[in-house]
């Protein structure tokens, strides 16, 4: 299995799992800010949970941004312009300062910041921050980073505490989703895969990767 796939699919799918049970169930307009890898792969997940019909995209290169707007229906708008009045906000970046400004949020959007992977660095300023905030893991946001460090910020959940029901966000508040990544999402994600090629596999009386017939 290529890890790297895995690991797009994987970041993109938690983004996705958390933004449904945190932002409007009927949000329509979703900010980009990132035309890579991962701004493409939330684009895909986001689009499968959500109505989206105004899909706004920003990068540092134009090119890339209007390369990006062209093949996946997007506009191409500047960070604040493109924030303004968003449902929901994607930062895939590697920003090492600040590149969304918590005054541009409105009240109830939903951020998932996936970029900035580094002790020292981050994507979202202190007003940003100084929202609902939960992560993936309190250990790994408290050494990996940049956003939750410098800011301070205090961790209201886990995303885990969510999907299990012991902490609940009121989807009146603006939330900040701060994804670093954990291995056992790979592996999940990898688990997943295989039993989908077993179950596609038995059915075609092909052999599997193991060498076993099924």
């Amino acid at each position: 299995m290529d890890g790297t796939l895995i690991t797009e699919m994987r970041t993109a799918a938690v983004s996705a799992a958390v933004t449904k049970r945190l932002a409007p169930p009927q949000s329509r307009c979703l900010a980009l800010l990132g035309t890579g890898v991962q701004a493409a792969a939330h684009l895909e997940a986001l689009r499968s949970i959500l109505p989206l019909d105004d899909v706004r995209v920003r990068s540092r290169t134009p090119e890339r941004a209007e390369s990006f707007a062209k093949k996946h229906g997007a506009r191409v708008m500047a960070p604040e312009e493109a924030v303004r009045g968003a449902d929901v906000i994607v930062t895939a970046t590697h920003a090492a300062a600040a590149i969304l400004q918590g005054r541009w949020l409105k009240e109830g959007a939903h951020v998932n910041a996936v970029g900035a992977p580094q002790p020292d660095w981050r994507e979202l300023d202190d007003t940003a921050m100084d929202n609902l905030l939960i992560v993936d893991s309190r250990e790994a946001a408290l050494k990996e980073s940049g956003d939750v460090i410098l800011s301070g910020a205090r961790i209201f959940a886990k995303a885990g505490e969510l999907f299990a029901g012991i902490r609940t966000a009121p989807l009146s508040k603006t939330t900040i989703f701060k994804s670093v990544g954990l291995a056992i999402e790979d592996i999940a994600t990898a688990e997943l895969v295989c039993e989908l090629y077993v179950d596609t596999a038995r059915g075609s009386g092909v052999r599997s990767h193991f060498g076993v017939r099924i």
